[in-house]
């Protein structure tokens, strides 16, 4: 029986969120406080993912070059490259659904050397750093990425799919899975509203579970 993985990318692939890390190293400590009110209402679901970037984008003092400078030290899970290769081998897909960036996922990608599909919110600079959302559902408009959509859209030619996150912008997909790996805050909120899901810290845990 094939599979298809859908794996979200910040905090479940890397070892940090990379919004986190740019916050960090490009925001001043007194914008912080902002910062954190902007992060509240999209979880709230009282602004958009566009919303929130493009406001926490304001803040952001940082251009083309410092910004991948700074990608480039972004670390991933030890075991996912493995994970990959042994999924490759079996003869099963995986691919990426975030609610992130797509120049978060291709630097990071790109120092790994990792060749498989994403789907992710364009991050556009021309003096300053926008996102454009391309993925999105407008019959919500909640995420730049529509997980559930895609995610339903790809699996059709698989016999079973399998959903790995951490957040927020997971709880709408792994309602669709048929396996749900989770990592918090995403397992509990599985657990809250009586979805299975199965805890795991690393990829080679799933691996050692799954192959």
């Amino acid at each position: 029986m094939h599979t298809a993985y859908f794996i979200d990318f910040d905090g479940t692939i890397t070892t940090d969120d990379t919004a986190s890390v740019m916050i960090k190293a490009f925001v001043a400590e007194t914008d912080y406080p902002a910062i954190m009110q902007i992060s509240s209402l999209w979880e709230k679901r009282q602004i958009s993912t566009k919303q929130c970037a493009n406001r926490a984008f304001q803040y952001i003092n940082a251009d083309m070059n410092s910004m991948i400078e700074l990608l480039d030290t972004i670390t991933i899970d030890e075991g996912f490259v493995q994970f990959l290769d042994i999924c490759t081998r079996s003869g099963d897909k995986a691919y990426v659904l975030s609610d992130g960036f797509d120049l978060c996922i291709q630097t990071v990608f790109k120092k790994y050397a990792i060749d498989i599909p994403f789907y992710a919110n364009s991050m556009v600079y021309d003096n300053g750093f926008t996102i454009v959302c391309p993925h999105a559902n407008p019959q919500c408009g909640h995420c730049g990425v529509c997980k559930t959509s895609l995610m339903q859209s790809i699996k059709k030619a698989s016999s079973r799919s399998i959903y790995i996150g951490d957040g927020y912008s997971d709880t709408c997909p792994v309602m669709h899975a048929d396996m749900v790996f989770a990592k918090e805050p995403l397992y509990t909120m599985c657990t809250d509203k009586g979805i299975e899901a199965l805890r795991f810290s690393s990829f080679e845990e799933i691996t050692d579970r799954l192959y």
